[in-house]
């Protein structure tokens, strides 16, 4: 995804291309997307390159931490994934972004990346669960078609015994143009970062957990995920849940030795509700959104930077 430089003449050190080329890539890494392990390559400076150029990349994600607040009514029971090798389902997977930006009292720019809507077909196998991409769709017309020659691109997933994606693979069809091939890897951080794990212990309707993780970039957040068992009919699990994030430091330390922000506030939060299947390896359906703003301010000069953002992830059979 391209990322538009703001300048100003009067806003000399914010203005400095370290500064705001990153700032998009912040806007992502605020979301909870694993590209926020990228924030601080060359590559995100450019804003144009995605991972996966011509072969497959692993990427590790980071533990998933379960914590027990109320174990639920009675009858209770263990929550594991169980699905044979070859298990096949269909689903169809849907980001929305917003992100707004303003640079002390200048016009609010939109930054946000098109819709995707990606139908994907995924296979449990010995070596985790490979996801096939069918017919990616966008609002965005060159985006739409960047992503004919995408057909067939391959994401794999590793998993824990409690449901935690340990480890994600991306390999994008060689076909596929750099702007599709980021576009994707953006959906997938966003459902990485938005699964869930379960907890180790047995647990009944109405059971309340918590799932912390921590999400490493140029700014490193805490991803703290309360989840309810709202329901359950068999195998299926109706899953309530509350995202919140919150910055490890005060601080924005820039890439590329380009300085840093203060971070003057940061709120990110959002709700919504999923269904899962423990006998299929991703959601049925379900949607959640997550939002909020940042304030971050330059101390050597007046400059302060805001940015609105919010994320709308959905699954359908």
């Amino acid at each position: 995804m391209a990322v538009t430089v703001l300048s100003s003449p009067r806003l000399p050190r914010i203005a400095r291309p370290g500064v705001l080329l990153v700032a998009l890539v912040l806007g992502f890494a605020s979301f909870g997307a694993g590209c926020a392990d990228r924030s601080s390559a060359p590559a995100d400076a450019e804003g144009t390159e995605p991972l996966g150029i011509g072969k497959e990349v692993t990427v590790p994600i980071s533990a998933a931490v379960t914590t027990m607040i109320s174990p639920g009514e009675e009858p209770r029971a263990a929550l594991r994934p169980s699905y044979p090798l070859g298990t096949t389902q269909e689903v169809t997977l849907r980001t929305d972004y917003q992100i707004q930006q303003q640079v002390n009292d200048q016009p609010t720019r939109d930054f946000s990346p098109a819709a995707l809507t990606i139908p994907m077909t995924a296979v449990a196998g010995p070596d985790g669960v490979d996801v096939t991409v069918g017919t990616v769709t966008t609002p965005d017309p060159a985006l739409n078609k960047a992503f004919t020659a995408a057909d067939g691109s391959h994401a794999g997933l590793e998993m824990s015994d409690l449901g935690a994606i340990t480890e994600l693979r991306m390999a994008p069809s060689p076909e596929t143009p750099n702007s599709a091939r980021a576009a994707l890897e953006q959906a997938f951080y966003q459902a990485v970062y938005r699964s869930i794990a379960f907890p180790d212990e047995p647990v009944g309707v109405g059971a309340v957990w918590t799932v912390s993780q921590e999400i490493t970039g140029g700014v490193t957040l805490e991803q703290i995920t309360t989840a309810t068992l709202v329901g359950r009919e068999g195998d299926r699990l109706t899953i309530d849940l509350q995202v919140s994030q919150t910055p490890t430091d005060t601080v924005w330390m820039l890439p590329n030795d380009a300085g840093a922000l203060d971070i003057d506030g940061y709120v990110m939060e959002g709700t919504g509700t999923i269904i899962v299947d423990l006998g299929l390896p991703l959601p049925v359906s379900g949607a959640i959104e997550v939002g909020g703003q940042q304030i971050y301010r330059d101390e050597r000069s007046v400059s302060t930077l805001v940015q609105t953002q919010s994320t709308r992830l959905s699954w359908t059979e």
